[in-house]
């Protein structure tokens, strides 16, 4: 398999609904899946390929996934500000004015996958014992493939709503849909730890290629999501040791300066990459007219280039950090460089038929960072020091400020900042930020307020100050549309 798009998103058009509206938009063609469909090996893996070709781009006209993924972890950070064409919706997500009508809020798609996912966990066994020549080895390690995916789109609702309908089982027609109660952000986490050391065991180490390495999920993708998992539920024992299952394997390494644009961003699939959406000249990303000067509805923040990377002003052969100008971002307009550039000098710009570039879930430096964060937060800021020199060595990075390996406070802020650096327009920022400010009940929200500083415009900034000290308006609203048509869905207590 070299591209996931060559299957013509054939799960998905066997799965989806051509036109339900109902609730979680759960509902399959008439009657194919199970009457016609899950007999061969064959057909479950053209299931799975339809999971990550529905991640790719939705089949009912909607955003495709990574859209979400950015607007939900970027653009309340202080990383962006909206470019000329970010309509309404946009702009009050910028300025933390989020409403239940907001189409951003709209999680359709995102269940839509889960649905393609539960398809698959519940309808594989019964494969087995329809074609003699799929094994169980097979088998687990498809459903491990769906268990991963629904998990990370389950990481994202909780990180994003905080509480979300947890929905295990398969939907196939009208008579299956039912209103689906709201289950707690902690249900829904410890349900991610059982289903990802589930994956974990089915899932293979490699695929025997590159592209389906780095496209599909195996058992390392499986221990970096349950890393992030863990960190988010402040278990920093169990992140570290899900991290030193990627770190000891051998298989990830980092890509050094030189290289870093080309062969992260521009050509996709590196040493460093864990799991990336593999777009391509067939199924091309929405970035173009997301990012693109004359289509740009975002961009990057201006304080990026001296705040965050640095400008050497001192040494006559300057020290660049290579993830800052013409790799993140364009320091000449501020264009967001990762998805949209073609060369690693500022000058190139992908064409409309080429903007492939992938979206990039999990790579080898985010599992030494999530790892130098539970460190730190675990009492050892010495140890977390290390790892984020590694880091650094590696991006050329400016010493803007002393590093403290003594002092725990200290290497929180020195890790998220590299985390800034490291991620930015990664879809990230604004979970990293959450995370470690919601730390110890809240001890550290001050990181919330001084980001809200730096990206709110002045004669709004009260106003957002006030909203963040609400620890529910850190998470989205549910969508108006959800809570007309099912009744169980309780709002956010801040948008009532």
């Amino acid at each position: 398999m070299t591209k996931l798009t060559i299957y013509l998103f054939a799960g998905c058009l066997l799965l989806t609904a051509s036109s339900c509206n109902k609730f979680l938009d759960l509902k399959p063609k008439d009657g194919i899946i199970r009457q016609d469909y899950w007999k061969t090996k064959e057909q479950v893996a053209a299931a799975v390929n339809g999971i990550y070709a529905s991640m790719l781009g939705s089949t009912t006209g909607d955003r495709a996934i990574p859209e979400y993924l950015f607007m939900w972890g970027e653009t309340r950070s202080d990383n962006v500000t909206p470019g000329f064409r970010a309509v309404q919706d946009e702009l009050d997500i910028a300025n933390l004015n989020v409403l239940p009508t907001n189409v951003f809020t709209n999680w359709r798609t995102i269940y839509q996958t889960i649905n393609y996912c539960n398809t698959v966990i519940e309808l594989t066994p019964g494969v087995l014992e329809l074609d003699n020549t799929f094994t169980q080895e097979q088998a687990n390690a498809y459903i491990g493939e769906a268990l991963t995916v629904r998990s990370l789109l389950y990481f994202y609702l909780v990180r994003t709503f905080k509480n979300a309908p947890l929905r295990l089982k398969a939907t196939f027609s009208d008579e299956d849909i039912a209103s689906v109660p709201l289950n707690t952000d902690k249900e829904i986490l410890n349900q991610l730890v059982t289903d990802l050391k589930t994956a974990e065991e089915g899932l293979p180490v490699t695929y025997g290629n590159k592209v389906t390495d780095k496209g599909h999920a195996t058992r390392y993708t499986a221990n970096a999501l349950l890393a992030d998992v863990y960190l988010w539920m402040d278990k920093y024992t169990e992140c570290v040791a899900e991290c030193d299952k990627v770190i000891n394997s051998n298989r990830f390494g980092l890509i050094q300066a030189g290289q870093f644009f080309m062969e992260v961003f521009y050509n996709g699939n590196s040493n460093e990459s864990i799991f990336e959406l593999q777009y391509d000249i067939q199924k091309t990303n929405p970035f173009y007219t997301m990012f693109t000067p004359n289509n740009k509805r975002w961009a990057a923040a201006s304080q990026l280039s001296e705040l965050v990377y640095g400008v050497d002003v001192i040494n006559a052969t300057p020290i660049v950090d290579c993830r800052g100008d013409n790799t993140s971002f364009r320091s000449t307009d501020f264009t967001i460089w990762k998805y949209v550039g073609a060369d690693q000098y500022g000058e190139d710009m992908r064409a409309t038929d080429q903007s492939i570039a992938h979206w990039i879930i999990y790579r080898y430096a985010d599992v030494l960072l999530m790892k130098a964060e539970a460190l730190n937060a675990a009492g050892q800021p010495l140890e977390a020091s290390r790892l984020v020199k590694t880091i650094r060595r590696r991006a050329n990075a400016l010493d803007l400020e002393p590093m403290d390996s003594t002092n725990k406070l200290g290497m929180m802020y020195y890790i998220l900042a590299e985390r800034q650096r490291e991620f930015a327009f990664e879809g990230k920022r604004w979970f990293d930020v959450l995370r470690n400010a919601k730390r110890d009940d809240y001890q550290n929200r001050q990181l919330l307020l001084s980001m809200a500083a730096i990206s709110i415009p002045t004669d709004r900034q009260q106003a957002a100050f006030a909203k963040l000290r609400d620890d529910n308006s850190h998470y989205f609203p549910i969508y108006i549309r959800e809570l007309e048509t099912n009744k169980l869905l309780v709002q956010n207590p801040f948008y009532k």
